[in-house]
């Protein structure tokens, strides 16, 4: 007995696994916010290149005019950028891992309580996964599950998205931007949902 006293968690201490998790957990919410708060002054810098107002960028970011032409300063933003692109039919890996994510998203949304790729999507959305190669894959296998799945209830466009997504994953081709990958990425997976929805 006085062994297994010994042994025994006091209520009031955290165990170190206890700790691990929790510290892990804040470290995604804030690493997740970083990368927001970088991708957000990316936004800002491409939308300054497409010579948009500081007042409009203000008005669509929700920040304050000031902190807006604060912004743009930093990015050094003097010529406009090169125009990019908004065709989805574009095959540098982050494009392609963009309209993976789009069209995952939907498929979640629309088969909310049944979509293996659920969980995976909201992960995605707090921080939890990054666009590793292995990630990627793993997305790729949630989705085809959920194609075969919910075929019948499932709009074409779906597959056909996935489709043009997975060959071009399988041989991506080496394409030079102007914009980051994860600019990139949120710009296609943007364009990815906006066309499903339309189509649907």
């Amino acid at each position: 007995m006085a062994g297994e006293e010994g042994t025994r968690q006091d209520p009031e201490t955290l165990t170190e696994e206890q700790a691990e998790r929790m510290l892990t957990d804040m470290n995604d919410v804030i690493r997740a916010g970083e990368e927001m708060r970088k991708l957000r002054a990316e936004m800002i810098k491409l939308f300054a290149g497409f010579g948009w107002t500081q007042d409009r960028i203000a008005r669509l970011t929700g920040m304050s005019q000031p902190a807006v032409s604060k912004q743009v300063a930093k990015c050094g933003i003097g010529e406009p950028l090169p125009p990019m692109g908004l065709s989805l039919d574009q095959y540098d890996t982050p494009w392609l891992e963009g309209r993976l994510w789009g069209l995952a998203e939907e498929i979640s949304e629309t088969f909310d309580d049944t979509a293996r790729c659920t969980r995976y999507v909201n992960a995605i959305a707090r921080g939890k996964k990054r666009f590793t190669p292995q990630n990627v894959d793993e997305l790729r296998r949630l989705v085809e599950e959920d194609l075969r799945l919910h075929r019948a209830g499932m709009p074409r466009s779906y597959q056909d998205a996935y489709d043009k997504i997975s060959r071009g994953l399988d041989v991506p081709s080496k394409v030079t931007t102007t914009a980051s990958a994860s600019v990139r990425r949120a710009l296609a997976y943007q364009i990815q949902r906006d066309r499903l929805r339309g189509d649907s």
